[in-house]
């Protein structure tokens, strides 16, 4: 089994003792009978609206590669490509997506240093696509406006390191004090060059309008869930609870958010929505499987196909990067 593998299934083996302790807290027999009476088609609905977010956030992988001036890669295989980097989403911040880099490095020979500032460039509209969601749904809920803030900070202060060449400057040299600062502080200080280009302020907008539209389908999709066990919430307290719920997931440096997104999306359901606790903790348990499982399965489907497509595709997860590729474009 290659280090991929082994990688996903240690995060799957912990999610399987994160959703037992919630289950089991609520009480096994209260939730399964709950999730007997659930309209199963709601589950494939919302499948569906996931995968149009990713659909509309490959729109954006698309914009970078041609801000960067990478071209040549067939539309169909840069999909699968991007896709692919969905297996390392249950990493911290989901920066294991970065593997889409590594994919795009073995199939053309494109330089990892070259795409990788895409992903934070990808983070950055994320978040602030996210933010946006929850100021629209925190108006009539108490403590919205504290993750906005939280939000807002994290973008403002990513966006000023990347933007100032003097405080960027000043952080790394201070990173090259430590023994793996000497050796990754000159691979970031490239990078940089590449992430400015993408997150000027006129190359924010579009990027940013996908992923307000992308997110909010994943919103609906757990308003559709909760359709699905024959709750009739307001869908924008609902997009408001799965925007701080994903927005909390991504600040917390824990695997996919494990723990942290399922806790407070289950947490507002029930108190702020005033969905009782089975229902808010099954409709919390199938909306992780049609969001980030699902994405997990999706990523891995398009990882074979592309194995299919380059026989020579191996797995870059785990290995270092190399150096001076050849740049085909």
């Amino acid at each position: 089994m290659d280090k991929l593998a082994r990688r996903v299934i240690r995060v799957m083996l912990l999610a399987v003792l994160v959703y037992g302790a919630f289950v089991a807290y609520r009480g096994v027999d209260t939730v399964g009978e709950r999730l007997s009476t659930f309209a199963y088609s709601s589950f494939f609905i919302a499948c569906g609206l996931s995968f149009l977010n990713y659909a509309l956030r490959f729109l954006k992988w698309e914009y970078y590669l041609a801000i960067l001036g990478i071209r040549g890669v067939p539309k169909g295989e840069s999909f699968l490509t991007f896709l692919s980097g969905f297996v390392l989403t249950v990493t911290p911040g989901k920066v294991g997506e970065v593997f889409k880099s590594l994919v795009l490095y073995q199939t053309r020979g494109v330089p990892v240093v070259r795409t990788a500032p895409i992903v934070v460039a990808e983070r950055v509209t994320d978040l602030i696509a996210v933010i946006l969601l929850i100021t629209v749904g925190s108006a009539s809920f108490p403590g919205g406006a504290v993750w906005a803030s939280a939000g807002a900070v994290a973008v403002l202060t990513l966006l000023a390191f990347v933007s100032s060449q003097r405080l960027s400057s000043a952080v790394l040299v201070r990173l090259e004090g430590f023994a793996i600062g000497k050796r990754i502080a000159p691979k970031i200080t490239q990078a940089l060059v590449s992430l400015r280009e993408l997150t000027t302020p006129a190359r924010l907008v579009y990027p940013t309008l996908l992923s307000v539209v992308g997110w909010g389908l994943e919103g609906v999709g757990l308003w559709v869930i909760l359709r699905g066990f024959g709750e009739t919430p307001q869908l924008t307290p609902v997009l408001f609870f799965y925007s701080t719920a994903t927005l909390a997931g991504a600040l917390v440096p824990v695997p996919g958010g494990l723990g942290v997104t399922e806790s407070l999306l289950e947490q507002q359901m029930q108190h702020l929505g005033g969905i009782g606790q089975a229902s808010a903790t099954s409709a919390m348990l199938v909306t992780r499987f049609a969001t980030l499982w699902f994405g997990v399965a999706v990523g891995f489907a398009a990882l074979a196909l592309l194995r299919a497509w380059h026989p020579g595709l191996s797995s870059p997860a785990g290995e270092e990067t190399p150096e001076k590729p050849a740049d085909p474009s």
